[in-house]
């Protein structure tokens, strides 16, 4: 998957890691970038189409699919986090607000696009995924088990879309400085960094990017005598 002259379609494209990917895919030479985002109007990056999509909306979705049939790469960016103990009041309800956007949401944009990659030659998608694929910590649960989901989910999509020629890349990443993270003591990669990786190593057909030094930790303990989630 090359991204010159690529047509390429970020969901959560408004702010942080999405912006930063529209900004890199640019910079590489797509040819047009889809910025989607739940208000089109908060899209301010010059040089991209805004696109109104809420990911967990059917109509947006093949509303979205219709006017954007160009596209070669599909990253699937958007997502919530919201903290909650395993045994809180609500925790489940928080969970389910979770899957709905960071797997659902994901399930049904691949699905909606698989068409429109296979007629564009079969292009790619990207996965945003993150390091609590495979390690839960206090309060992060919800989104844990959402982002669990989604890598195995992703590990499917990979499998049925190879036979049209469609490359699936999921990308693992701890803390980035934005929104999200706001307000918590901790190192932080810079979306930029993560974007710009992510890209090149999808140009290499990497079906896996490991963005930062704590998702190559985690990642390598998993086949480890004491894995990180063991902790």
């Amino acid at each position: 998957m090359q991204l010159k002259n690529a047509v390429v379609f970020i969901t959560g494209a408004n702010r942080g890691l999405g912006r930063a990917f529209a900004q890199a895919a640019l910079a590489a030479g797509a040819a047009k970038v889809y910025a989607a985002a739940r208000d089109a109007a908060s899209v301010d990056l010059p040089g991209v189409v805004p696109v109104t999509l809420d990911v967990t909306d059917a109509a947006q979705i093949a509303a979205a699919t219709a006017q954007c049939g160009d596209v070669t790469l599909l990253i699937n960016n958007a997502g919530i986090s919201q903290s909650a103990g395993s045994l809180a009041t609500g925790a489940i309800d928080v969970a389910r607000r979770h899957l709905e956007t960071n797997v659902f949401g994901l399930w049904s944009l691949t699905q909606a696009f698989a068409p429109v990659l296979q007629a564009n030659g079969g292009g790619a998608v990207l996965n945003v995924l993150s390091v609590l694929s495979w390690v839960t910590l206090p309060g992060s649960a919800p989104y844990s088990v959402s982002k669990a989901a989604a890598w195995a989910l992703s590990n499917g999509l990979r499998a049925e879309l190879r036979s049209q020629g469609t490359q699936v890349t999921s990308l693992h990443v701890g803390y980035m400085d934005t929104d999200m993270t706001r307000g918590l003591d901790a190192p932080k990669s810079a979306p930029a960094d993560v974007a710009r990786l992510a890209l090149a190593q999808l140009e290499t057909g990497a079906f896996e990017v490991l963005a930062d030094d704590i998702s190559r930790q985690v990642k390598q303990s998993l086949s480890g005598a004491t894995p990180a989630y063991a902790g």
